[in-house]
């Protein structure tokens, strides 16, 4: 029998770099994932593949299809609808408590001014840069109100989800550019939270969020 922190930490390795690839869209939705092969080019026994694709399953990027094997998740709309109800009810949360947060203390409205400047400023910088590198700063911004909010659960609740959705975002502005869009709200919700206004900011997260749905299953339907 191996030892259990070995095997656990390769499994780990295998899976986080199989999802980046996923969630990137390098491997892109309909990929057939043969085991003999990933264990091959990733130089790892069969064992540590098997449980990635087992925690694959579960993050919903990896399907399986009876005797012809497992494939990369496709990228299905009535999945991506209900990831984003679930998202925008973290978000919603989030946005409610950091405001309230803000609204009772300076301190803390001017440390939320400085940091989300920065990510602001490095998310602008990354739309040049790449789909990929552009989603991931997306994503640092929302994790960012999460961790601001003073809920500890919020965060760790939420990384499901996106694991399913940064690759969609991935896939869509491969295709069509929202970047203007997307970081022009993200300043406006900074704008609102620093200022202790919650049901603003709640509204305008409401927007940002199901106008991001729209878009994403208004962009699939064209490709399909």
């Amino acid at each position: 029998m191996e030892p259990l922190g070995s095997t656990v930490s390769r499994a780990e390795l295998v899976y986080r770099m199989i999802r980046d690839n996923i969630r990137d869209c390098r491997l892109e939705p309909g990929t057939h994932l043969v085991q003999e092969e990933l264990a091959a080019t990733l130089g790892v026994s069969r064992q540590p593949i098997q449980q990635a694709m087992l925690l694959l399953k579960n993050d919903g990027l990896v399907v399986e299809q009876g005797a012809r094997g497992l494939y990369v998740a496709p990228l299905d709309p009535e999945a991506i609808g209900h990831h984003y109800q679930i998202r925008l009810a973290f978000d919603q949360l989030a946005a409610e408590l950091v405001a309230a947060r803000a609204a009772g203390s300076l301190d803390f409205a001017q440390e939320l001014r400085r940091r989300g400047d920065i990510i602001l400023e490095e998310g602008e910088r990354a739309r040049s840069v790449g789909a990929a590198e552009a989603v991931s700063h997306d994503v640092r911004f929302h994790t960012f109100l999460y961790e601001q909010s003073g809920n500890p659960l919020i965060a760790p609740a939420a990384d499901m989800h996106w694991n399913f959705l940064r690759r969609v975002m991935v896939a869509v502005l491969l295709h069509a550019e929202r970047g203007p869009v997307v970081w022009s709200q993200h300043r406006e919700i900074l704008d609102l939270l620093v200022a202790g206004k919650r049901r603003k900011a709640c509204e305008l997260v409401t927007q940002h969020i199901l106008g991001a749905k729209e878009a994403l299953l208004a962009s699939l339907a064209d490709r399909a």
